[in-house]
């Protein structure tokens, strides 16, 4: 039995610079594991949805996402600004 190797992306959304969040990484095995230390070493919150990362891997760096992923990408940024939220309660 073969391991899945592990995916991950990373997105950001500047309102004044793009009409749509932008994926700043992907890769996966080794890369994905970078892409998550660095988001955890700078208290970036991580969601896991495989499925979501699955159709986000397709797309290029720098690349907007397609209007069919804004209702899916828009919960991840509602789970990010809740997370943010809640650390800034504990800090």
């Amino acid at each position: 039995m073969t391991e899945k190797r592990r995916k991950a992306t990373a997105l950001t959304y500047d309102q004044k610079k793009s009409v749509a969040p932008m994926i700043t990484a992907t890769g996966k095995g080794l890369v994905a594991d970078e892409i998550i230390k660095r988001a955890k070493a700078n208290d970036v919150p991580i969601l896991e949805d495989a499925s979501l990362v699955e159709l986000l891997a397709e797309l290029n760096i720098n690349e907007t996402i397609p209007e069919e992923l804004y209702q899916a990408v828009a919960e991840v940024f509602s789970f990010v600004y809740h997370a943010d939220k809640q650390m800034q309660r504990k800090e």
